[in-house]
């Protein structure tokens, strides 16, 4: 068993769109511009969030998810991650008690919090409200004993009444007014931007919209008491998670604007086991990286870019023909689809892809899958044999007329299920995100496939 003092702080909110990512960013940075070494992370599955933490960060944030992984596995990555920094910054997700299927803490950020002992500041968006902001945060307070709330943080408050509302907080709930955070104009708000599930990358001059944030934050946020209470975080005790390297192997990763989501947990394990990492982007190269001995296509956005990809015929044919003869491959949602046959765009135009999965991605026009999902093996994939288990991650507006039947995915605390993926020996082709931690000896499996391409 292993102790280690990380300085963390949680922000968490009353609900989705009350300002965390924007504040976030802006904590984020401003700390960065304080010379301070910072570990940033993300509550829950979401890939796009982590995206804008690395563009204020310059570094590559993670995902910390109690439905993916078990409570030692969480710490774990917690600790690996932000050991060697000044402070660790979560995100939180949704409302700050929302947990699974809507009934449930499990998987909430109060769920992160109360497992890791994170310190949290509720951000709270006060337009509309003055006095009723306290009934707000009472509630939140009270909702349990071990609510974690140490601060507080308003969001969208005149300055002109902020001390008022800040000092009727401080005496009546005995909790601590860290700042505000004004009416932002819509340019510097980055939920207005995210919610259209824009990517960090597309956001023009968001490096000067990250200094505006943190110039601003450091007017009107304690900076000094966010570090003090993310420095009284007790210790994390956890017990290593131990995974040896042997065969190296490469591996072909798709990574443009096309492809972008990925857990970089995933990537950093494959490494530990072996892999170098090569990245390609099936926008731009004709042709796959030079001696791979196993392909990953990820999720993102394939579907805005239809044309491009299915222009580029020569790297389309070179990955038919090595998963033909047998390369190991793992193709997530926007990757399945890449696979298929044809890809249709929202008007139904369909545009030629790889053809190794016969069939074809459809546009459903309406949100076909979102939540969590435990997933079993029904027969064999590069993973393993039937009654593996998985734990994955579905959302996605397009469908496939041939979801594969590999797995039986079922919703957790819901009798929902349905049968996904197309699996053999060599590949794992579905709609479901998987988070390689959930089952470490099903990737020890598909390195071991990898190794023996090498």
């Amino acid at each position: 068993m292993k102790k280690i003092k990380i300085p963390r702080i949680l922000l968490a909110a009353p609900s989705s769109g009350s300002g965390k990512t924007t504040i976030t960013c802006g904590i984020i940075r401003a700390l960065t511009n304080r010379g301070l070494s910072v570990s940033s992370f993300k509550c829950g599955p979401d890939y796009i969030d982590p995206m804008f933490h690395k563009k204020a960060l310059g570094v590559d944030s993670r995902n910390l998810d109690l439905f993916f992984n078990d409570e030692n596995t969480v710490k774990y990555l917690l600790a690996e991650n932000a050991e060697k920094k000044d402070i660790a910054v979560v995100e939180g997700v949704m409302g700050y008690y929302d947990g699974l299927a809507g009934k449930d803490y499990k998987a909430s950020s109060y769920d992160l919090a109360r497992t890791t002992a994170t310190p949290t500041i509720l951000i709270v968006d006060c337009k509309g409200k003055s006095v009723s902001i306290l009934a707000e945060i009472y509630g939140f307070l009270n909702m349990e004993k071990d609510s974690n709330i140490k601060g507080v943080i308003l969001n969208r408050v005149s300055p002109m009444i902020f001390e008022e509302i800040k000092n009727l907080i401080e005496e009546r709930l005995k909790i601590r007014v860290l700042g505000y955070v004004g009416m932002l104009k819509k340019d510097y708000a980055l939920e207005s931007r995210h919610l259209g599930l824009v990517i960090a990358d597309e956001v023009e001059n968001l490096d000067e919209i990250l200094d505006f944030l943190a110039a601003e934050f450091e007017k009107t946020i304690d900076m000094d008491l966010l570090i003090k209470l993310a420095s009284d975080a007790p210790q994390i005790e956890y017990e290593p998670i131990q995974v040896s390297s042997q065969k190296s192997f490469k591996i072909a990763v798709a990574m443009d604007r096309a492809f972008c989501f990925y857990y970089q947990d995933n990537l950093d394990l494959l490494k530990k086991l072996g892999a170098e990492i090569c990245c390609f982007s099936p926008l731009a190269d004709d042709k796959l990286p030079d001696d791979i001995s196993a392909l990953y296509l990820g999720g993102g956005y394939p579907e805005l870019y239809l044309p491009q990809l299915s222009q580029n015929t020569k790297l389309l044919t070179q990955i038919f023909e090595k998963l033909t003869n047998g390369l190991a491959c793992i193709a997530e949602c926007g990757g399945f689809m890449y696979l298929h046959e044809t890809i249709e765009d929202k008007e139904h135009n369909k545009y030629p892809m790889v053809g190794f999965i016969k069939g074809e991605s459809v546009y459903a026009g309406k949100l076909v899958r979102f939540g969590y999902i435990d997933m079993t093996a029904k027969s064999e994939s590069i993973f393993g044999n039937e009654n593996i288990k998985l734990k994955g991650h579905e959302f996605h507006y397009w469908d496939s007329t041939n979801n594969g039947d590999a797995f039986l995915a079922q919703k957790p605390l819901r009798k929902t299920s349905w049968e996904c993926v197309i699996g053999n020996k060599n590949l794992y082709a579905g709609y479901p995100h998987i988070h390689f931690y959930s089952n470490i000896s099903a990737i020890e499996r598909f390195v071991r496939r990898c190794q023996e391409n090498a």
